[in-house]
């Protein structure tokens, strides 16, 4: 039986022809961790919301085991002359495709593709051509070819503008142009899906471009461990410039000298030297000065949905919905614990602000881990609350980031494996402390899934909301508790 294709499956091949290999004949090999839930879940939310910006439509159920029916029903709501048909399903030759809201006026249809994005990407174009290509050869006039994305300037205020929400922009020149090609697109992606033996396609920009690739591990099996992909904030394309000049190894590296900051060097030096750890010890004292007690270690989580639900809040802002706080008063004073986690039933910006300034005074230096993070939403909240603004920013302003002696390369450990991230640091420093093992944590084990998490207690019963909350709040807890042992840890290198 031959090869069918979706326009998933198309857009996968248009990426990597070797993907769709993969997921065909070796499947068992796809890291999953390549997958964001969320994300899926997204995309569904705002293809929900956008089925109603022309109004009134048809939506066609999904029944992966009655394509044939799926097809029959669109068919029957073309020829009816439907306004609005939403996933309007069509096959041609093995080529299936639905439609997220096709048009459908007396002499031919408009095919309107949704995406929960806020720009267009290169690959939406050849999504669209797929489907125009399909539609024309079921004998439909496409007439006009369009993308609707979110609008990221909108900002919420009443009911939901759906005229404002999106933003819909004409492809057609562009898709009509690429017809040509789509034909023969599918059938070499065809010929290369059926054929028995893995292609020999080549690493490269395609294993994350535009989607990460979850057939990247047996892709790059044979590429040293490190590489100079491993490499700190080394982008993509510059480590396949250094691999096609025969630079693949951290000795390579070292040899051309292709390292282009303080953290890649000292990143390569422990390696190459065998060393566990490498610590510049007037670097990190200098930074260490730069703070003063009482210290106030701060993280926020928060959700971002691409739908605003509240007044004042854009497509995907992220909105504190809780924080973890511990205090150092003196160096020898007892750690204390503050932690707010809002309700979800609705805005949790007020309370969150509220929490906060009654928590943290005027004049004191808080410390947050990648502080660009923490300072944007406190300045989001201090722009949404004007009589809290005073105090929210000067918390702002006295922030510090526990993040500098690490990107900066003063602090560095073999075993954070190139990165700055403290999921990676924390292991790095403490790799046999059971108290700041995420991995030990009750259902909430890093950000996104406490977003996930978050959002998902509006639906649940109060058992299950009291279960949430507590893992919320520990593994909040446990940001701040791993961002003072990491200050304690920098101290003790320093004498």
């Amino acid at each position: 039986m031959g090869v069918s294709l979706s326009k998933s499956r198309y857009t996968k091949g248009v990426q990597c022809p070797k993907m769709l290999w993969m997921d065909l004949h070796m499947p068992e090999q796809f890291d999953q961790s390549v997958m964001n839930e969320a994300v899926l879940k997204t995309g569904s939310e705002v293809g929900d919301v956008a089925m109603g910006y022309y109004g009134d439509y048809v939506e066609i159920p999904f029944d992966p085991s009655d394509w044939d029916g799926m097809i029959a029903r669109t068919r029957e709501l073309v020829s009816a002359g439907t306004p609005n048909v939403c996933e309007a399903t069509f096959a041609y030759d093995g080529n299936l495709c639905m439609v997220d809201i096709l048009r459908v006026v007396s002499d031919g249809v408009h095919i309107v593709e949704v995406k929960s994005s806020t720009h267009i990407n290169d690959i939406y174009y050849h999504d669209m051509a797929y489907q125009t290509w399909v539609l024309m050869r079921c004998g439909l006039n496409v007439k006009s070819v369009s993308l609707m994305h979110l609008n990221n300037q909108y900002v919420r205020q009443g009911e939901l503008d759906l005229q404002q929400l999106f933003v819909v922009e004409d492809c057609t020149d562009e898709v009509l142009a690429m017809q040509d090609e789509v034909g023969e697109c599918i059938a070499d992606l065809k010929s290369v899906a059926a054929q028995d033996g893995e292609p020999n396609v080549g690493i490269g920009l395609q294993c994350k471009n535009p989607y990460e690739c979850g057939y990247r591990g047996w892709c790059w099996r044979h590429l040293p461990k490190p590489s100079v992909f491993d490499l700190n904030r080394i982008q993509m394309k510059k480590g396949f410039e250094l691999l096609e000049r025969g630079i693949v190894s951290f000795e390579d590296a070292a040899e051309a000298g292709v390292a282009t900051n303080a953290r890649q060097q000292v990143q390569i030096a422990c390696d190459l030297e065998g060393a566990e750890e490498i610590i510049d010890r007037e670097g990190v004292a200098r930074f260490l000065d730069t703070l003063s007690f009482p210290l106030y270690f701060l993280d926020f989580e928060t959700m971002q949905p691409a739908i605003p639900p509240f007044d004042g809040v854009r497509p995907y802002q992220q909105i504190p919905t809780q924080y973890s706080l511990h205090v150092l008063r003196s160096a020898d004073a007892e750690l204390e614990h503050f932690e707010f986690l809002a309700d979800a039933h609705g805005d949790p910006r007020r309370e969150v602000a509220e929490h906060l300034v009654a928590d943290i005074p005027t004049g004191v230096c808080s410390l947050a881990y990648n502080m660009g993070f923490e300072k944007g939403r406190i300045r989001e909240l201090a722009d949404a609350f004007p009589d809290l603004a005073t105090h929210l920013l000067d918390i702002a302003d006295n922030m510090r980031d526990l993040l500098v002696p690490f990107s900066s390369g003063w602090y560095y450990a073999k075993a954070m494996g190139g990165s700055n991230s403290i999921k990676a640091v924390l292991p790095a420093l403490f790799p046999d402390d059971p108290e700041l093992d995420y991995h030990a944590l009750e259902g909430v084990h890093n950000g996104s899934e406490a977003m996930n998490a978050f959002e998902s207690m509006a639906g649940m019963s109060d058992e299950e909301v009291a279960v949430t909350r507590e893992q919320l709040l520990r593994y909040c807890e446990l940001d701040t508790l791993a961002m003072v042992k990491i200050w304690q840890k920098l101290v003790g290198a320093v004498g």
